[in-house]
C-alpha cells in the first residue's frame, strides 16, 4: 500500500498471538491480588469467574496465574477441551502434570481415573497429594471452562475444594455464563455453599474499548473507527478479531497519530472464534444456526422447525447445542443471536440466502405459532419424554447415571401441569440419589411437593422416593416421609404397601422396634393383597431385625437370607431400600460370622462400583468399616471410613455414617491412643445424643461412655449410658445399650470401676441369655464367659473365654480376654501369665492397637519380662510399621504403583495410599525413591 511516510502509515503488522495489555479489569485483578495476599497468609478459598463466550475469562485466569508465580506461589493450570469431554479428569490431571514440578504420584492417578468405580479412591488420593504439596507452600489451582469438564472433574473439584478448605489452596475457576448443564449447576451450588467468591466479567466500557483499539491498531482511533469497535459490544475476543481483520485487509490507516477508516464502513467480517464454535457443532446444530441467520430476525422454535422441514421435538438436541455454545439465546418465546457479529459471521458463510426469508403465507411459521401447531409441538414433546423415560427404565439396573440424565431431559420436556410430571419426578429421585446427587434429588422432590396440585397416588410415589433417599442420611426424615405417604387416602394397595414397608424399615433403623413390628404386620397384609414381592423382600428384612432385637439370631439369619434371595431374584432396581444383603452383612458381623460379613461387603462394593451406584457403594463401605474394626484391621477400617465420609452438600445429618464410620473412627482412635482424633469424634457423639432417632442417640451415648472411660472417668461413662439403660424395654437396644456383643466385657469393666455392680450384673445376665438362646454361635458364648469372668473375678470363666475365642476372627476381643486371663494369673502364678500377655501383645501390635499394646507391655514388665516380645506379623526389618504397612512398603519399594499394590493385596487403592502415608511419616521419608533406598539398606542388613 502506498502511504505518505510523514503523516500517514499503515497499521503496523504484528505477529499473530501477540498479547496486548489486559484492559478494563483493574478491579477484578485487584480482588485476585487480595486473595493471593490471603493465600500467602495460609488462607485458601474458591474464586469463580463467570462471563459469556469471548469475554476474556481465559486471559484473566492467565494474568492471575502470572501474578501468583511472580510471588513464588506454585500454580497448577488445567482447562477443559470440548473435543476431550469424555476424558475422565482430563482437565485436572493436565494441570497437575503440566507444571514444572508435577503433583507427586499424579501419573499413577491417570490409570485410576480411567478405571470404572474407583472415584472414591481417586478423590482420596488426589486430596492426599494436594495436602502433601501445600506443606511446602501455598498453591493456586486454575481450572478453565468448567462447563466443558467431564463429570469426574466436576466431582473432584467441588469435593476437594470443600474438603481442603482449611489448607492454603486457592481454587480459581472460570465458567461460561448463561445456560449450564445440570452437573454444572450442582457444582456451582456446592462451591457457593462452600463460600466461593464470585467475579462476573462484564462487557468492557468505552474507555477500555478505545484502549484495546489503540493497542491493536497502533494509534488512537477516530470516532468512525471507534464506532466500528463498538459493534463488538465490549466483548474483548470479538473486538480484537474484528480489529485484526480490519488491519489485515488494509481497511484502516494511521494519519497524524490517529487511526482512520480507509474507505467508509467495512463489510461484514468472518470472525475466527465464531467459526471455531460453529465448527464444533453437530451438522444438525450448524444447519439450525444457518437457518436462523437466513431469517435475519428473532424466530420461534416452531418456525425454525418448519423451515428445516423437521418436527420441533427433533430439534431439541441441536437447539441445546447452539444455546450451550452461546451462539443463540432465548428471549421470551423466541430465539435470537447472542451477538450481531455472530449472525454476520454465519451469514458470510452461507452461499446463498433463502429465496424467501419470510415463510410462505399461511404456513405455521408465518404466524406466532397457531394453537393447533402448539398442540402438535406439545404432543411431540410428550412422546419424546415418554421415550426417554422408557430408555431410563431399561438402563436403570446397570447404568443409573445415563438413566438419570434421560429422566432429567424428560422433565425438561414435561410441563409443570402435565399429569405425568409427578411420576417422572418419582422415577428421577432414586436415580439421582444412587449416582451421588442426593441433594439434587431431595430438592427435586421437595419442589414437587411444595408446588402442590398432586393427586394422592403421585404424592405418595414422590414421598416413597424421598423416604428411600433419606434412609442413608436421616432416619427420622425417612420415617416422616413414609408415614405421610402411607396416610394419604385413595392410594393403590401396591404403593401403600411399599410405603408401609419403608416406614417399618425406617422405624427399625431408628431403633423404634415395637412400632416397627406393628407397622410391618399391617404392611404384610397390604403387600399380600397386592401380590407385591418387592415389599415382601423389604419386610422380610424387618422380620430379621425383629428377630435380632429379640435375640433369636437363628430366625434373624433365616429371614435375612430369605430377604437377600428375594431381592436378588427381583433385581436391585426394585428394592425399596438398598440391597438387603447390607443387613445380612451387619447381622453376620455382629454375631461373630465375620468372614461371611466381609465377603458380602466386598462383593457388594464390587458390584455397586461396576454399576456406578455411588450411594450403595458408600453404604457398603460404611458397613465394611464395622467389619474391619472387629477383625482388628484398624488401618483398613480407618481408610474405608475416610473414603466413605459424607460429601459436602449431603442432605441430613448422615445417620448411617453416625452408626458406622464415625463410631469406627472413634474406636480406632481409642485403640491407637490418638486422643485428638478421639476428642473430635466425641464431639460428634454429643451431637448424636440429641438426634431424633433412638438408635443414633444410643450410639452417641456408647461413644461418649467409651471416651470417658479412656479419660479415666468411669462415673461419667456410666452417666452417659443412663438414658439408654433406662429407656423402655421394647425399644432398648438388644445388647442393653451396647453396639456389639463383644462390648459386654467392656461395659462390665466400666461399671465395676464406677462401683455400679448392678449394672455390670445386668450386662452379664443379658450376655448369658443371648448365648443360651443361640447355642450355635460360639462367639456369643465367648463374650458371655468373658463378661462373667470379669464380674466374678473368676479365672476359670476367663480361660474358658480364651478357649472359645481361639478360632474367632474377632482379634481385639480375643486379645482382651487373653489380657484379662493373664492379669488374673499374674496375681498368683506369674510365669503362667506371660504366654497370655505375649499372645495378646502380638494380636494388638498386628492390629495397630498401639494403646492396648502399650498397656500389655506394662503388664509383661510387671510380670518380670524385660525382653521385647516378638509380635506375630511384625517384621524385624521394619519395627516401626504394622504388618499391613510393611506389606505395602515392600511392594512399593519394588516400584509397583498403588494400583498394582492394591490388586496384589486385594485392597482398594485408597487403603494402599493410607498405609503408605503412615509409613512415610513413621519412616521419615518423603518420596518413593527415598523409600526404595531405605528398603535396600535394611534388606542388606545395613
Amino acid at each position: 500500500m502506498s502511504v505518505n511516510r510523514v503523516t500517514t502509515r499503515t497499521v503496523p503488522e504484528e505477529p499473530d498471538g501477540i498479547r496486548t495489555p489486559l484492559r478494563g479489569r483493574e478491579a477484578e485483578l485487584a480482588f485476585v491480588e487480595a486473595r493471593l495476599d490471603a493465600l500467602d497468609r495460609g488462607e485458601g478459598g474458591i474464586v469463580r469467574v463467570e462471563g459469556p463466550a469471548g469475554i476474556g475469562r481465559s486471559r484473566f485466569l492467565a494474568e492471575a496465574a502470572a501474578a501468583a508465580r511472580r510471588r513464588g506461589t506454585r500454580v497448577f493450570e488445567g482447562a477443559a477441551d470440548p473435543d476431550e469431554h469424555v476424558v475422565p479428569l482430563g482437565p485436572f490431571l493436565h494441570g497437575v502434570l503440566a507444571d514444572k514440578g508435577p503433583l507427586a504420584g499424579a501419573v499413577g492417578l491417570q490409570d485410576l481415573a480411567t478405571t470404572p468405580g474407583q472415584r472414591f479412591w481417586l478423590l482420596q488420593e488426589l486430596g492426599d497429594r494436594l495436602r502433601e504439596t501445600v506443606r511446602n507452600g501455598p498453591l493456586l489451582v486454575v481450572l478453565d471452562d468448567l462447563q466443558c469438564c467431564d463429570d469426574l472433574t466436576l466431582l473432584t473439584f467441588h469435593t476437594l475444594a470443600a474438603g481442603l478448605s482449611s489448607h492454603a489452596i486457592l481454587w480459581l475457576v472460570a465458567v461460561r455464563g448463561g445456560r449450564a448443564l445440570s452437573g454444572i449447576r450442582t457444582t456451582l451450588d456446592r462451591i457457593r455453599q462452600a463460600g466461593a467468591h464470585e467475579l462476573a466479567l462484564e462487557a468492557l466500557g468505552d474507555r477500555a474499548t478505545a484502549q484495546i483499539t489503540e493497542d491493536v491498531l497502533g494509534a488512537a482511533p477516530d470516532p468512525d473507527v471507534l464506532d466500528v469497535a463498538r459493534r463488538a459490544e465490549g466483548v474483548p475476543q470479538l473486538l480484537v478479531e474484528l480489529l485484526g481483520s480490519l488491519r489485515a485487509d488494509g481497511a484502516v490507516t494511521i494519519e497524524n497519530g490517529t487511526t482512520r477508516l480507509s474507505a467508509g464502513p467495512p463489510a461484514p467480517r468472518v470472525l475466527p472464534s465464531v467459526e471455531r464454535r460453529i465448527g464444533q457443532l453437530s451438522e444438525e446444530a450448524r444447519e439450525l444456526v444457518r437457518t436462523a441467520a437466513r431469517v435475519g430476525r428473532p424466530v420461534t422454535v416452531g418456525q425454525l422447525a418448519e423451515l428445516c422441514g423437521r418436527p420441533p421435538a427433533a430439534l431439541i438436541t441441536a437447539l441445546q447445542e447452539t444455546l450451550d455454545a452461546d451462539l443463540l439465546a432465548e428471549s421470551a418465546d423466541r430465539l435470537t443471536f447472542r451477538h450481531d457479529l455472530i449472525r454476520e459471521t454465519v451469514r458470510a458463510g452461507v452461499p446463498l440466502p433463502l429465496p424467501a426469508a419470510e415463510p410462505p403465507p399461511g404456513s405455521a411459521a408465518s404466524a406466532a405459532e397457531r394453537p393447533d401447531t402448539a398442540a402438535g409441538t406439545a404432543g411431540r414433546d410428550t412422546a419424546e419424554a415418554r421415550r426417554l423415560r422408557t430408555e431410563a427404565a431399561e438402563l436403570a439396573p446397570t447404568a443409573p447415571g445415563p438413566a438419570a440424565e434421560r429422566c432429567l431431559k424428560a422433565l425438561e420436556l414435561t410441563p409443570a401441569e402435565a399429569p405425568e410430571r409427578a411420576r417422572t419426578v418419582a422415577e428421577t429421585i432414586p436415580l439421582l440419589w444412587q449416582t451421588g446427587r442426593a441433594a439434587q434429588a431431595r430438592q427435586l422432590g421437595a419442589s414437587a411437593l411444595a408446588a402442590g396440585g398432586l393427586g394422592p397416588e403421585d404424592e405418595a410415589l414422590i414421598r416413597l422416593a424421598l423416604a428411600r433417599l433419606a434412609v442413608q442420611f436421616d432416619f427420622s426424615e425417612a420415617v416422616r416421609q413414609a408415614r405421610a405417604g402411607a396416610d394419604l387416602p385413595g392410594t393403590s394397595p401396591t404403593v401403600r404397601g411399599r410405603l408401609l414397608a419403608m416406614l417399618a424399615v425406617g422405624l427399625s433403623m431408628s431403633g423404634e422396634h415395637a412400632t416397627a413390628e406393628q407397622v410391618a404386620a399391617e404392611a404384610w397384609e397390604t403387600a399380600a393383597a397386592a401380590g407385591d414381592r418387592t415389599a415382601e423382600a423389604t419386610l422380610t428384612t424387618v422380620r430379621s431385625a425383629v428377630g435380632f432385637h429379640r435375640m433369636d439370631l437363628t430366625e434373624a439369619f433365616r429371614q435375612a437370607e430369605r430377604s437377600a434371595a428375594l431381592a436378588d431374584a427381583l433385581g436391585v432396581r426394585t428394592s425399596l431400600w438398598l440391597p438387603e444383603a447390607l443387613w445380612h452383612a451387619l447381622l453376620a458381623n455382629t454375631t461373630g460370622r465375620t468372614a461371611e460379613a466381609l465377603a458380602l461387603a466386598d462383593e457388594g462394593i464390587r458390584i455397586t462400583r461396576e454399576q456406578g451406584r455411588t450411594a450403595a457403594t458408600r453404604m457398603w463401605l460404611m458397613t465394611r468399616t464395622r467389619v474391619l474394626l472387629e477383625t482388628g484391621r484398624l488401618a483398613d477400617a480407618r481408610a474405608d471410613a475416610e473414603a466413605a465420609s459424607p460429601a459436602t452438600g449431603d442432605p441430613g445429618p448422615g445417620n448411617l455414617a453416625d452408626v458406622t464410620l464415625r463410631y469406627v473412627m472413634l474406636r480406632v482412635a481409642l485403640h491407637a491412643g490418638d486422643r485428638q482424633t478421639a476428642a473430635a469424634y466425641a464431639a460428634e457423639a454429643r451431637r448424636m445424643r440429641s438426634d431424633g432417632a433412638p438408635v443414633v442417640r444410643h450410639f452417641g451415648a456408647w461413644m461418649l461412655a467409651l471416651m470417658a472411660d479412656f479419660e479415666g472417668r468411669p462415673d461419667h461413662a456410666m452417666a452417659a449410658l443412663d438414658e439408654v439403660m433406662t429407656s423402655p424395654a421394647v425399644d432398648r437396644p438388644a445388647y442393653a445399650g451396647l453396639i456389639d456383643p463383644a462390648d459386654a466385657p467392656v461395659l462390665v469393666r466400666m461399671a465395676l470401676r464406677a462401683g455400679r455392680h448392678e449394672r455390670a450384673a445386668r450386662a452379664v445376665a443379658l450376655a448369658e441369655q443371648r448365648a443360651l438362646l443361640n447355642p450355635g454361635l460360639p462367639f456369643l458364648a465367648a463374650t458371655a464367659a468373658h463378661a462373667r469372668g470379669l464380674l466374678d473375678n473368676d479365672l476359670t470363666a476367663l480361660v474358658r473365654a480364651v478357649r472359645l475365642y481361639e478360632d474367632s476372627p474377632r482379634v481385639l476381643a480375643r486379645a482382651s480376654a487373653l489380657e484379662d486371663a493373664g492379669r488374673k494369673l499374674a496375681a498368683t502364678r506369674r510365669p503362667e501369665a506371660v504366654p497370655y500377655f505375649e499372645t495378646a501383645l502380638a494380636l494388638c501390635a498386628r492390629s495397630g492397637a498401639e494403646r492396648d499394646a502399650a498397656r500389655v507391655r506394662r503388664r509383661l514388665r510387671a510380670a518380670g519380662v524385660r525382653r521385647r516380645p516378638s509380635a506375630a506379623g511384625l517384621s524385624e526389618a521394619w519395627p516401626e510399621l504394622t504388618a499391613a504397612e510393611t506389606r505395602v512398603v515392600r511392594l512399593v519399594a519394588r516400584e509397583l504403583t498403588n494400583q498394582q499394590v492394591a490388586e496384589r493385596l486385594s485392597l482398594s487403592p485408597h487403603t494402599v495410599g493410607s498405609h503408605l502415608r503412615r509409613a512415610f511419616t513413621k519412616l521419615d521419608v518423603t518420596s518413593r525413591a527415598e523409600l526404595s533406598r531405605l528398603a535396600e539398606r535394611r534388606d542388606s542388613g545395613e
